[in-house]
């Protein structure tokens, strides 16, 4: 039934032998088996793919609940005083693994240490299929990126506001702005994310909106290499807040037309009611202040210039 699943989510057989390390065939093989055993036609081949019949899609949805269910069950079997127990896959992009799941990761292990939390990150084009498939019980992400879907089967909960800042190296001239209109980074050399990733294309959309075309550097998928390039004095960048920690010697700014992501929890309908989930998620919402969150641009330690 997880094969069956993860064959909805996924979409192919390839999709879903590469995901659970095992070759196609063997996943066709137990698929096979699953049929012979429900006495129902679950695939139909369209060309050389296959699809789910109608039966294969009721079986697949409600196998998603039964597997909940199971882990529901032997955790509950685990932990009858409903102590918090066992594994929780939590999915995090980039820039709160440090700052959001790492914290988080400290205080359960203290206050519940018979539960392990496994930290993948999971940027958020990845996290919604990651949820569905099993493969992260929670996830951290922005509701704003495109062509997300967010179906009736996920449960939202609000997390807070990340701004967008422009980093700068620390003697940079417009660091004695309080504020940056965007406009006046037309002839700056950039440091941008992977293309097609989240911050690449909305780096790019701010660019071309502030009537320009950024002369890009470097590509990097890891943020603390292009904080290294800001910090070195060869380029800038569009970050989210929450990316840059007190340890870079780089400068923030708000821009003039503020821009911010929405960032939530989302976890699959029905498995709140678990103690490990629900203490994974009450983690996350009790993280300590965090000035990325909250405070205006600055170099770390560093109060803002005053206008």
């Amino acid at each position: 039934m997880r094969l069956l699943s993860l064959l909805e989510t996924l979409g192919t057989v390839r999709a879903v032998a590469d995901t659970l390390h095992l070759s196609a065939s063997t996943v066709s093989q137990q698929l096979a088996v699953l049929e012979t055993e429900t006495r129902c036609r679950l695939l139909e081949r369209t060309g050389r793919k296959v699809r789910l019949t109608p039966a294969g899609l009721l079986l697949a949805r409600r196998g998603r609940e039964i597997l909940d269910r199971m882990a529901e069950a032997e955790a509950e079997l685990h932990a009858l005083n409903d102590e918090p127990i066992g594994t929780v896959r939590l999915g995090v992009f980039q820039s709160a693994i440090y700052t959001l799941a790492m914290p988080a990761a400290t205080r359960l292990a203290t206050t519940h240490p018979r539960l392990h939390l496994e930290l993948i990150e999971s940027e958020p084009h990845e996290s919604g299929a990651a949820l569905r498939s099993g493969e992260a019980d929670v996830i951290v992400t922005t509701t704003d990126y495109p062509g997300l879907s967010w179906g009736a089967d996920l449960e939202m909960i609000p997390l807070g506001i990340d701004p967008i800042v422009l980093v700068l190296p620390p003697d940079h001239p417009l660091t004695c702005r309080t504020t940056v209109n965007l406009a006046a980074c037309a002839e700056e050399t950039w440091a941008c994310d992977r293309p097609q990733s989240y911050m690449a294309d909305l780096t790019m959309r701010l660019c071309r909106e502030s009537g320009f075309e950024p002369r890009v550097a470097c590509r990097f998928s890891n943020y603390l290499m292009l904080l290294r390039h800001v910090e070195s004095g060869r380029s800038i960048t569009l970050l989210p807040a929450l990316a840059v920690t007190p340890d870079h010697a780089v400068t923030t700014r708000r821009l003039s037309t503020p821009v911010h992501r929405n960032i939530t929890i989302v976890v699959r309908r029905g498995t709140t009611q678990r103690a490990a989930v629900n203490a994974v998620v009450a983690a996350l919402r009790d993280h300590p202040e965090i000035p990325a969150l909250t405070a205006p641009g600055r170099r770390a330690g560093q109060q803002p210039p005053m206008p």
